[in-house]
């Protein structure tokens, strides 16, 4: 049964990707997620079903429309494939659990936000809501958390993400952070508890920083250039939705012994 689900979880997951790609690219634009059909967003031809298998169709196409030739974004395959990992991923953790299916959609939409910042540098309300009543369910399908912990998370986490922006702002004279990372900060700790986000926030923190070390040595780095951090605290927080429990308990370990 347990690989039953595991299999389950793979397969469902990369489905969900495949709609999660829709998202990306449509609701950032104001498009409709139903009309018009899947197309090929260079040609406009309509995207057949055979060429709309999850994973496979990308691979078997070479990345490229069937009709025009043009390059599709290697972000369609990469993003279910990632999808369909943390899937199994949650299943792994939580089992058959009601708390494997409020992961699943958890990571689903810190999975879309992480893409969506990348390319548009906003973060979409619609999923941060959708992380936020996650974060409710939680209370219910994962009593390892406490109720009062979650609440903390999701009110002192925003309030302290907000506060850490405002300094920042007025020391750099520019806006640091956006309203779009506190309303994610704050979802994320309704779904996490205080303890978790707090870790989160650290993670996130060094993320950003490794990234921006890259672009300097790599020679891309600007000053000026805005930098999007939604996508280091999306990845922080699924990090931690899976360890933080055990990377908390590891740290303390080893002062309390």
């Amino acid at each position: 049964m347990e690989v039953l689900l595991y299999v389950f979880s793979a397969l469902l997951g990369v489905c969900v990707g495949s709609f999660l790609n829709v998202v990306i690219y449509r609701l950032p634009n104001g498009m409709s997620l139903i009309r018009p059909a899947s197309h090929c967003p260079s040609c406009g031809e309509k995207i057949r079903w055979y060429d709309n298998i999850p994973l496979l169709s990308w691979l078997i196409l070479r990345g490229r429309c069937r009709h025009c030739g043009e390059r599709i974004s290697p972000r369609y395959f990469l993003v279910e494939l990632l999808c369909g990992l943390l899937w199994v991923c949650s299943a792994l953790k939580f089992g058959f659990s009601p708390m494997t299916l409020v992961a699943d959609v958890a990571l689903s939409a810190l999975l879309a936000q992480v893409f969506v910042d990348f390319e548009h540098m906003i973060l979409l309300d619609s999923l941060t809501l959708t992380l936020a009543l996650c974060g409710v369910a939680a209370i219910f399908a994962d009593p390892s958390v406490l109720w009062w912990e979650r609440l903390i998370g999701g009110f002192g986490g925003g309030l302290l993400l907000f506060g850490l922006g405002f300094v920042i702002s007025k020391a750099v004279k520019r806006e640091a952070l956006g309203f779009g990372d506190v309303k994610l900060t704050a979802a994320a700790g309704l779904l996490l508890g205080w303890k978790n986000l707090a870790l989160g926030l650290f993670l996130a923190a060094v993320l950003g920083v490794f990234y921006l070390l890259g672009k300097k040595i790599a020679g891309r780095y600007d000053r000026e250039e805005a930098f999007p951090f939604g996508p280091f605290l999306a990845a922080a927080f699924a990090l931690c939705l899976f360890f933080g429990t055990d990377l908390i308990n590891w740290y303390l370990g080893l002062f309390l012994g």
